[in-house]
């Protein structure tokens, strides 16, 4: 309208919308292309609507047979209860490498499955309809889900207090235990790593759009929150990677020398670490960092509340296993191979899965096909989330030409950190070059996520300077969020771009 005063917000207002419209459109293209004839739902129900035609036509069998009635009932509960547990399709824990955590639970806290003088044992738990799991390892003639055992331990605490009040277990009650507890665990901290972010973002961020933008590339664009709807290692380890971050910038930045942020640095890039093992690089960084700044506290505060995680870490698995090495470590090292064995289940003896593994497990035979398909291939950091290109970018204006010298060290740490992890799994031997199994992304990278995200900020920046820009990086967000948005029931399930691949028969899954 002429002579109309000029709305100062207008331009941030439409800025919102296209980042919301971009990230929407990701999301109903994942959405869509994740959609699936195939419906456990509907076949259970079917398979439950057969059990008393069943089970008339047994009685009649019974009844011709002499048998007397309380014979009749007593076969025909177990016959019920047999056709019940086959027809159980369903469950809320979506993949072995979830159950595996959860059997630790029910172990733990359950008298029902709790093995004596083993009480990490889960030789019982795996007994139940659908609780199986391959993600275990065995020794002293037990089974034991090959996690680190500190965060179920956790876990256990809270679960414990369900099944005291309730008198409900996860055997009894997994949905509703197991999702109230998926929010507990998953969502909340979520949220707490969104607020966290969005402080560092402000404080780095120059322009409304780059701030904008990462937290829209936050709140969507990542596969972090793909992974919210299962328990996982990945999250509470970018969690606690974004919470030391923070304490660390106060540190370094704005001179703090209260001892709580060292307390919490200490506390949460310790409890990283213990979540994501390679992140004992974050650990061991940030330890340096601080200690060359400001020795004092943080040899006062940083290190004990550090040491607490890591007494934690190795008294549990020394609980769990008799030995302070993860079970990880006891794999083809010239000793005992915990990953090699058999067990029993329901009658049947089983070979362990990773005596003959399948599919993507067998790992990647080249060093230089891995490489290219965990940078930009079926499971491409860049390819699936191609925000993660303005971090790079973002790196480098950091390292080249920072508006602040202490942003060239900030950006030294990302970089450093990036590439020492990124060496380490790329060098793996062929076992270890599985893409990280049948999964969304390449979720051993997923903890950098908060990390990337604060160095995308000076790329974002310079996006905002025109509208071709912008454009590329709404398409860049909307790629983003589709790869995150695909597996939208479950994250076990291997990346758009894989399954594209396979269509196309460029590679056989």
């Amino acid at each position: 309208m002429n002579g109309a005063i000029p709305d100062p917000q207008a331009a941030l207002r439409r800025t919102v919308y296209a980042l919301l419209i971009a990230a929407s459109a990701g999301v109903m293209l994942g959405r869509i292309l994740a959609v699936d004839s195939v419906d456990k739902i509907g076949l259970e129900e079917f398979l439950l609507k057969q059990i008393p035609e069943q089970l008339d036509q047994r009685r009649e069998e019974f009844v011709e047979q002499g048998l007397s009635s309380r014979q009749i009932e007593e076969k025909l509960g177990r016959i019920e209860k047999s056709l019940r547990q086959r027809a159980a399709l369903r469950r809320p824990f979506l993949s072995a490498n979830d159950r595996s955590r959860w059997c630790t639970l029910r172990a733990l806290v359950e008298a029902s499955v709790r093995v004596p003088g083993a009480p990490y044992a889960i030789d019982k738990v795996i007994q139940e309809p659908g609780w199986d799991t391959i993600d275990m390892v065995k020794h002293d003639g037990h089974l034991y889900s090959s996690k680190p055992p500190l965060f179920p331990t956790l876990m256990a605490a809270e679960y414990w207090l369900i099944h005291r009040l309730t008198g409900a277990s996860l055997g009894t009650h997994p949905y509703q235990i197991g999702r109230f507890m998926l929010v507990t665990i998953n969502v909340l901290p979520l949220i707490v790593y969104f607020l966290v972010l969005s402080r560092l973002v402000e404080r780095f961020g120059t322009t409304d759009f780059s701030r904008v933008f990462v937290m829209a590339a936050a709140t969507f664009g990542t596969l972090l929150t793909t992974f919210a709807v299962v328990l996982n290692n990945h999250l509470p380890a970018a969690v606690s990677v974004v919470i030391a971050l923070y304490a660390a910038v106060r540190i370094w930045f704005d001179g703090e020398r209260r001892l709580r942020y060292f307390v919490v640095a200490g506390v949460f890039s310790a409890f990283a670490a213990a979540n994501e093992l390679p992140a004992l690089s974050f650990l061991g960084l940030m330890s340096l960092a601080l200690l060359w700044k400001a020795p004092r506290p943080t040899l006062l505060a940083y290190v004990p509340a550090a040491a607490v995680i890591a007494a934690g870490f190795f008294f549990t698995n020394w609980v769990a296993h008799g030995d302070l090495a993860p079970a990880y470590a006891h794999r083809d090292d010239g000793g005992e191979n915990w990953y090699d064995y058999t067990y029993q289940r329901n009658g049947r003896t089983i070979e362990s899965y990773w005596r003959n593994r399948v599919g993507i497990d067998r790992g990647e035979a080249s060093p230089a096909t891995y490489a290219l398909n965990v940078l930009v291939g079926h499971h491409g950091i860049f390819s699936l989330s191609p925000i993660w290109i303005l971090a790079a970018v973002g790196l480098g204006l950091w390292l080249i030409k920072p508006e602040d010298r202490q942003l060239r060290w900030l950006a030294s740490f990302v970089l450093i950190l990036s590439l020492v992890c990124l060496v380490f799994y790329l060098s793996r031997p062929q076992d270890d070059r599985n893409y990280g199994g049948m999964t969304a992304g390449f979720r051993w990278m997923f903890w950098f996520a908060p990390l990337w995200l604060v160095t995308m900020l000076p790329a974002a920046d310079r996006m905002a300077a025109g509208r071709w820009r912008r454009g590329l990086a709404y398409i860049l967000l909307a790629i983003s969020a589709l790869s995150a948005s695909y597996p939208i029931w479950n994250p076990w399930t291997h990346p758009w771009l894989l399954n594209y691949m396979h269509y196309l028969g460029w590679i056989q899954v």
